[in-house]
């Protein structure tokens, strides 16, 4: 017996060592089913190659992963090559995958891949059956284990998002016998609770025998005949179980069910604030228009007052008089010259009528003066007259007893004598 102590490292090392120096461990091909696939974030593939008895761990780096055409996912079953070694740190052996290409199908994902076939024909998943999720809701059921990180991250991310939504929690069994059954049941009685508005059911990740209660048809159908809508939150972003396809919504994670479930009241106020000042820029655009209307109808009817009519006729006479007074001074010199010349000629014309009248006048004097009886009376002779007619004939005097002489100078009556 030797008498040293070795340490782990030392006995991993020398175990790594030996399995790396056996030729028949250098270049292995092994058929089996995946189970329990994860993609890195580095590129690195991890899964458990299985049988019907046996599994072993692999790993395929990221340089031979980028090769592959193949995109493996749990229950596919596939060939892989590579070599046989052991992991130093976790002491366990495993097979570093250089190559893959499927081998058929695994018995689980052919059982999954006719179910969902099957439910699809049905319509179950149809995208027209698919409910909206209620803007905020009263209550939320969370159909999960009572342990485990997935009620704990429901719980804390719905608390940080609006503390006043409050969570009913149906706790089941999430995997193992039975668990399908629990799962359906707790369901249906959570879309039976009062005030419940919308159900998250889910678990964390694992491998697909781990996940495969939500991929019982028991529990697909009791998601699509629920009455309200429901969130599936199975396992990780990379897991896809019937659940999520048979749900009205589908969260990469519970943290993110919680986050689709439950509005963010700072997002809800600063949304408020939005919309109230939204309101009130309308309202004070909506006033000022009015306000304008208001202005324009005032303007008007105040034409259509009787006052204000003829003060507008009076303004508009005012504008028409200083109008005609500055055209009128425009033309008055012009019409002044004119006027000027035509009053020239009407003086001239009158003055040459006047003479003419003038001399016609003095004719007419001097053809009066001629037939004057005074001026003939003057020369010798005398009118005689009887009262008021005069006696033109001595026949006429025989027959008139007094009669008046008229001289120049007088008159005297004279009597005829027999």
């Amino acid at each position: 017996m030797p008498d040293w102590i070795l340490e782990v490292s030392d006995l991993n090392e020398y175990v790594r060592a030996m399995l790396n120096a056996d030729p028949a461990l250098r270049s292995v091909r092994l058929r089996g089913e995946i189970s329990n696939f994860k993609r890195h974030s580095s590129g690195h593939w991890y899964f458990t190659l299985k049988d019907e008895r046996c599994r072993i761990s692999a790993v395929m780096f990221r340089q031979n992963a980028m090769r592959m055409s193949v995109r493996p996912m749990d229950g596919m079953r596939v060939i892989v090559s590579g070599q046989v070694s052991l992991y130093p740190e976790s002491g366990m052996y495993q097979i570093y995958c250089e190559n893959m290409r499927p081998d058929g199908v695994g018995t689980l994902y052919q059982q999954f891949e006719a179910l969902k076939q099957k439910l699809q024909l049905e319509g179950l998943f149809d995208q027209a059956r698919k409910r909206p999720l209620p803007w905020r809701p009263r209550k939320i059921a969370v159909v999960t284990s009572l342990t485990g990180a997935v009620l704990h991250d429901i719980r804390k991310v719905s608390a940080q998002r609006d503390p006043g939504v409050p969570l009913v929690l149906l706790p089941v069994q999430v995997q193992g016998i039975g668990a399908a059954e629990e799962i359906a049941a707790a369901i249906r009685r959570a879309g039976r609770l009062d005030g419940v508005d919308v159900i998250i059911t889910g678990r964390g990740g694992g491998s697909m025998e781990d996940l495969w209660a939500f991929n019982e048809e028991i529990v697909a159908r009791a998601i699509a005949e629920s009455p309200i809508p429901v969130i599936s939150a199975v396992g990780h972003e990379t897991d896809t179980t019937i659940a999520d396809f048979a749900a009205d919504a589908r969260a990469s994670t519970p943290s993110n069910a919680a986050e689709m479930a439950v509005p963010d009241r700072r997002e809800i106020i600063d949304g408020l604030r939005g919309v109230r000042r939204h309101l009130g820029n309308a309202m004070d655009a909506l006033m000022q228009d009015r306000r304008y209307r208001l202005l324009t109808l005032q303007r008007r009817m105040e034409g259509c007052r009787p006052a204000q009519r003829i003060t507008t006729l009076a303004a508009q006479t005012a504008a028409l008089r200083l109008r005609l007074n500055a055209a009128m001074d425009a033309k008055l010199p012009a019409q002044a010259h004119r006027l000027g010349m035509a009053g020239m000629r009407l003086d001239a014309a009158m003055d040459k009528r006047l003479a003419a009248r003038q001399e016609q006048i003095s004719r007419a004097k001097a053809r009066l003066a001629a037939l004057n009886p005074s001026a003939v009376l003057e020369r010798g002779y005398a009118l005689v007259t009887d009262g008021e007619r005069v006696v033109g004939s001595a026949a006429k005097a025989n027959e008139i007893e007094q009669m008046t002489l008229r001289f120049h100078d007088g008159s005297i009556r004279v009597e005829r004598r027999n």
